[in-house]
């Protein structure tokens, strides 16, 4: 019998990057892809779009870290989110992309897509995620982060993010994301998956309870995941977990 391959297919958004889907026209449920500190060249945001593309999705893996290549990551500092919503912009009008578009991050990548969602309902712009799913979130926006003067947890100097430097701008201005702020993603009233290893040692799981419980109390009820003994990126049990989650709820609420 002739084995039938898992076909996924790379389409090219002009000026912006590849995207990862199934064969066909479309249009397909669609998500948005923001990576971590880890940086665009190291192509975990692209292995998790092909993971999303195996389940039906369109993914796009955005790259927004400055600088940096296929040996160092880069920096986020001084991130134009405006330029992130001209890439949200490019997305939804790609041919292949369906009516309904999710947001997913991952640690500074989930920081980037509860801060623009936030962002957008704020201040009135069209083109919101229909849904947002993120892992290992802050609940309040981070400092800059370099690559190039990283160090391991308990070296001297050790710190996961640059509390003197700002890593965000919006409408050529960073006032409004100085470290420390809380992310009002309370603003967004549409489905919003959260998740998060209870061992972290990078940004503690308390980040993400602070966050749920913030939401609670404006009336939100986020789908939420804790992965006990898990740390900042889960191992291969907890990330079957985690992947389980994630496709339900991006089957639930993009395929309506």
């Amino acid at each position: 019998m002739k084995a039938v391959g898992l076909k996924i297919v790379r389409r090219l958004i002009p000026d912006w990057g590849t995207t990862y889907g199934p064969p066909g026209d479309g249009p397909f449920p669609a998500v948005m892809v923001f990576h971590g500190s880890e940086g665009a060249w190291s192509g975990w945001s692209h292995r998790n779009a092909v993971l999303l593309a195996a389940h039906g999705f369109l993914a796009f893996p955005f790259g927004y870290s400055k600088g940096g290549n296929a040996w160092n990551a880069g920096s986020i500092e001084e991130i134009p989110l405006d330029r992130s919503l001209d890439a949200l912009s490019a997305f939804r009008a790609f041919p292949p992309t369906g009516d309904r578009l999710a947001f997913y991050g991952v640690s500074r990548g989930a920081e980037h897509a509860l801060l623009l969602a936030s962002l957008m309902v704020r201040d009135g712009l069209k083109g919101v995620p229909d849904a947002i799913a993120v892992h290992s979130p802050p609940d309040v926006v981070c400092g800059a982060f370099d690559a190039r003067r990283f160090r391991d947890n308990g070296d001297p100097g050790w710190q996961t993010w640059d509390p003197a430097k700002r890593a965000w701008s919006w409408r050529g201005s960073s006032d409004d994301l100085l470290p420390t702020r809380p992310i009002e993603i309370e603003r967004f009233d549409g489905p919003l998956f959260l998740s998060h290893g209870t061992a972290d040692r990078v940004w503690s799981v308390e980040m993400t309870r602070r966050l749920v419980a913030r939401l609670e109390r404006h009336g939100r009820r986020p789908d939420v995941h804790y992965y006990e003994g898990s740390d900042h990126l889960p191992g291969s049990a907890g990330e079957n977990e985690h992947h389980d989650h994630l496709v339900s709820f991006l089957d639930r609420h993009l395929r309506a």
